[in-house]
């Protein structure tokens, strides 16, 4: 087994793989489905994992009728399901006519038929049916716009769910009378069904004045279209509404089980671990100036012939944007971590999103060590977290960590080692 020692970024990157394999839908979703039931079964789904968790459900199954959107570079082959690729984080016209088709799919449903809904992050983009009098692009701007502004993923959901035919447990309510079973892949602080996806199976007891809260909150230019339809009833489903009570949703995957998968990993390999939790949240610069505070210390504290420390974290980071640079929450955590640490010795780090996908860019994340600053200049470094440019920057320096679509997503991982 490979020791901390020996080569520290290849064994951060091992920590990283196992807890993305422990997400893995092929590895883990037939223990969580039930007999494939008798007469009529409709698979749908939406989601940067959907494809894989419908490939898992064939295989387990057999052919099965049913359609699932996914990102694009992010498909599956299946037999009977068909796979659509759209885009995310901004949805385009190929998910709403996609969307459009999964409606009327289920629409025709009856009290006999079984729908099994596959749901993971990704889908608040890829399932896209904007409500009356709001238009795609002006959806798209909403989205573009909530990205950038460093809103919480919770809040930005809530906006979605008041956009959307389908999110807020309209999903379910266009398939009801059919029994539903959801399963989830949890991307999200705290995985609450409801905000999986912005919740398409889950009733919500928010209104439209939240959404405008949110979008106010974090000063978003709105369409005019969009403060009309928030101005309006909401449309969400609340909870207990009859339409929902055929429903079973159930998170068969989440941060946690990928981090204690990577705790295991590191303890066999004789290191010490710490882990903060799987739910952080918060602005990825200021995110990583506390957690190199707490990394010095902990190495002050260390003695001669101390196992090193792995301080394991998860959650979703924000990055609220303010230059035109290539970055995301988890390459801009570890560029301000570099920059925090001041190239302190022994200390590395890495910082991925287990979808293999980095803000917009096809990049999981990066990594970092005692000589991040020597190849790349601090001021060169300074400069970059100024332009929200951490993507570029690592790419000049080699330290990315590219790992192409991963067909998971349990939410960013993140690894400091302490030699």
């Amino acid at each position: 087994m490979m020791e901390a020692h020996d080569d520290p970024a290849a064994f951060l990157r091992a920590l990283f793989d196992r807890a993305v394999g422990a997400a893995d839908p092929m590895r883990m979703l037939a223990a969580h489905l039930p007999p494939r039931p008798e007469g009529r079964v409709v698979v749908i789904g939406a989601g940067k994992a959907s494809a894989r968790m419908a490939e898992a459900v064939e295989t387990a199954w057999g052919p099965c009728e049913g359609l699932v959107i996914t990102r694009y570079g992010h498909a599956r082959s299946c037999k009977g399901i068909e796979i659509v690729e759209a885009a995310h984080p901004v949805p385009d016209a190929a998910g709403a006519g996609a969307t459009a088709r999964m409606l009327s799919l289920l629409g025709g449903l009856g009290q006999g038929d079984f729908v099994l809904a596959l749901i993971s992050g990704g889908a608040s983009a890829l399932l896209c049916a904007p409500v009356p009098g709001v238009t795609l692009a002006e959806k798209q701007a909403v989205n573009a716009g909530l990205l950038a502004s460093g809103a919480p993923i919770g809040q930005m959901n809530t906006v979605r769910k008041h956009l959307s035919r389908v999110k807020g447990g309209r999903l379910a309510a266009a398939a009801w009378p059919a029994r539903m079973l959801a399963l989830m892949i949890s991307d999200v602080p705290g995985d609450d069904p409801a905000f999986i996806g912005s919740g398409p199976t889950v009733g919500d007891a928010s209104i439209p004045a939240d959404a405008l809260a949110v979008l106010d909150r974090w000063q978003v230019a709105v369409p005019p279209g969009v403060i009309r339809a928030l101005q309006g009833r909401s449309g969400v489903v609340p909870p207990g509404d009859p339409r929902l009570s055929r429903v079973d949703n159930r998170v068969i995957a989440a941060p946690a089980q990928s981090l204690a998968a990577a705790a295991e990993l590191a303890r066999a390999a004789g290191c010490q671990v710490e882990t903060l939790g799987d739910a952080l949240e918060g602005e990825a610069r200021e995110v990583a100036a506390a957690h190199a505070r707490l990394a010095l210390d902990r190495q002050a504290a260390r003695r001669p012939g101390d196992p090193p420390l792995v301080i394991l974290s998860g959650g979703e980071l924000t990055v609220t944007r303010r230059g035109e640079g290539s970055g995301g929450p988890n390459a801009e955590y570890c560029l301000a971590l570099a920059l925090a640490l001041d190239g302190a010795a022994g200390i590395h780090a890495l910082a991925c999103d287990t979808d293999g996908i980095d803000g917009a860019a096809p990049v999981a994340g990066a990594v970092i060590g005692p000589d991040t600053l020597v190849r790349a200049t601090r001021a060169e470094a300074a400069q970059a977290l100024i332009r929200n440019d951490a993507h570029g920057l690592f790419d000049r320096i080699a330290a990315q960590v590219v790992t192409g679509p991963t067909l998971t997503n349990v939410n960013d991982f993140r690894a400091i080692l302490i030699l």
